[in-house]
């Protein structure tokens, strides 16, 4: 009491709050329905409840061994003795053959063409004349050997006459193809045809002869 009094002492404020709260109180308590209303307050009941009964864990009862099961010894059947049964018989049957097409019969090759033979200018009845030999040439010792290609008719007749081989001299040549143009020749044949056909035809020019 001593040290409350020296703090309302230190505090004038706090003695002034004191003195205003205690004469609103009074004020409040001489009003009469706030005295009744006091009055007909009914007072809270707090009852406290005992705490549960702790609960003790159930303990769970142990898995008895099971006994180990010996298998007994099975007896084996009687096996039945079956009387074989033959295997039911089938019949086969050919598939039915279809008729293929005949093939054709390959046509034979046509023979070989007969070989041609060429035409003859040396035969003896024909009477070829040999050619003229030019003086000048003989003079001068020119010689040499023509060669004609030469063109025969179904005739025997000289159709065309080349110069395959020069003899070097333009003399000779010329003399060469004057005669044989004259010349008859026996035709070719293939079988029992006569055909048209080149031959080859020398012609030699020596001093000598």
């Amino acid at each position: 009491m001593p040290r409350f009094t020296f703090h309302i002492q230190q505090n004038p404020g706090l003695w002034t709050a004191v003195v205003l709260h205690l004469a609103i109180a009074a004020l409040l308590l001489s009003h009469a329905p706030v005295r009744e209303a006091i009055s007909q307050a009914t007072p809270l009941m707090v009852s406290l409840l005992p705490a549960p009964p702790a609960v003790k864990p159930t303990e769970l009862p142990k898995p008895k061994p099971v006994a180990k099961q010996t298998p007994r010894p099975t007896q084996p059947q009687p096996v039945l003795a079956t009387t074989p049964q033959a295997a039911p018989q089938t019949t086969w049957a050919a598939p039915p053959v279809e008729p293929r097409p005949l093939e054709p019969i390959a046509a034979a090759a046509p023979p070989a063409a007969a070989a041609v033979a060429p035409p003859r200018f040396d035969a003896d009845y024909l009477n070829n004349p040999p050619p003229r030999y030019p003086a000048v040439s003989r003079r001068l010792g020119e010689q040499g050997r023509v060669m004609l290609h030469v063109l025969v008719s179904t005739a025997g007749l000289p159709l065309e006459v080349r110069l395959r081989t020069s003899s070097g001299f333009d003399r000779l040549d010329a003399a060469a193809l004057e005669t044989v143009k004259q010349w008859k020749f026996v035709a070719a044949r293939q079988g029992d045809t006569t055909v048209s056909a080149w031959v080859l035809v020398p012609i030699s020019f020596s001093i000598r002869s």
